[in-house]
């Protein structure tokens, strides 16, 4: 083995996925305590790894999806291969991450390799791994592809993402009050809880004089769910979605709690240490979950609506969660404080 290896590890997947890689990125830097560690990912995903105490470098790359953009990409491609990686390991396992791999030149190239890739894909490894099973929590399977080089799984299955501190200041004047933040949005609608269920929340929580702060995410779709609840909940207060991914990484770290559906936020507030209540419907928690003793689940359904973005179960997936329910679990995860 490798005393002290100069690794390149290679994230090119969605926000959630990426936050979901802190658990092996510590078992990578436990097991190659004096490696010189890099992370390659898209710029948008960096802030998530900025200021990681395993990692000696990221490096974000421009992208956008669907499309390659070979102009912005290639500088920093030939800036990686100046750094003569030792190893490199790609745990997305998508074509944009196997050509990258290929590209930065790296000895040893370990990669995650899926039925049905495209036939190219094998060539750009030099060593490769089949997907851990899908009943695995998703940690546990992206600790898996570093498997062919003897790394064990992570002793800890939390989160861990260290905001900018120095962010703090300016996170604290937008939420001065830790508040607990409830976030309606979802990168796919059949995630989401109903607004009518928000505002009963809010109603609910309001009696007992629980402060809650009402926000969304920054997509077009997403947005709107902010002005459609405030038509249900006028009194409500409410935070406007904050572009800044390196912004809101520090405001979130000043909530009291964070409650909402499985998306990416759900991951980035587990991950900045604070409590979460996760409402899981059409994904499954044994996968997908925020874990440790700081983090709960309410799960609705069961649901059949598989892989299309709209839900079509007839129990109405997280919709079946009752507003009854989540205050419940958001008092049982106050007492833990």
């Amino acid at each position: 083995m490798d005393r002290a290896p100069k690794i390149l590890a290679l994230q090119f997947k969605y926000f959630g996925d990426a936050a979901l890689l802190s658990p092996a990125l510590r078992a990578l830097r436990e097991h190659f305590p004096e490696g010189n560690l890099h992370l390659l990912v898209p710029e948008e995903v960096a802030p998530l790894f900025n200021h990681s105490p395993w990692l000696n470098r990221v490096w974000p790359m421009p992208r956008q999806r669907g499309r390659a953009r070979p102009g912005q990409s290639w500088p920093c491609i030939r800036a990686l291969r100046r750094e003569r990686f030792d190893r490199s390991v790609d745990f997305a396992g998508n074509d944009r991450g196997a050509i990258l791999s290929l590209l930065c030149g790296a000895k040893t190239r370990l990669g995650l390799l899926y039925p049905g890739a495209f036939l190219g894909r094998q060539f750009c490894y030099t060593q490769h791994i089949g997907p851990a099973p899908r009943a695995r929590h998703e940690t546990l399977r992206l600790a898996h592809v570093l498997s062919p080089w003897g790394v064990q799984p992570p002793r800890s299955l939390e989160l861990e993402i260290h905001p900018d501190p120095a962010l703090a200041d300016a996170a604290r004047k937008i939420l001065p009050e830790r508040k607990i933040i409830c976030h309606l949005a979802s990168s796919q609608p059949k995630k989401e809880w109903p607004l009518a269920h928000w505002a009963a929340l809010y109603q609910l929580a309001t009696a007992a004089g629980l402060p809650l702060i009402f926000c969304t995410g920054i997509g077009a779709r997403e947005k709107p769910l902010l002005h459609e609840f405030k038509r249900l909940a006028p009194a409500a207060p409410t935070l406007q979605p904050i572009p800044d991914l390196a912004l809101y990484l520090a405001v979130l770290k000043q909530a009291r709690a964070f409650v909402s559906g499985d998306t990416g936020p759900l991951h980035f507030a587990a991950g900045v240490g604070t409590p979460t209540l996760a409402l899981f419907g059409p994904t499954a928690p044994a996968r997908w979950a925020p874990q440790g003793p700081r983090h709960r689940f309410l799960i609705g359904g069961p649901c059949t609506c598989g892989d299309v973005s709209v839900c079509q179960s007839a129990n109405a997936c997280t919709a079946a969660i009752r507003p009854e329910q989540v205050w419940t679990g958001l008092q049982a995860l106050m007492s833990k404080e």
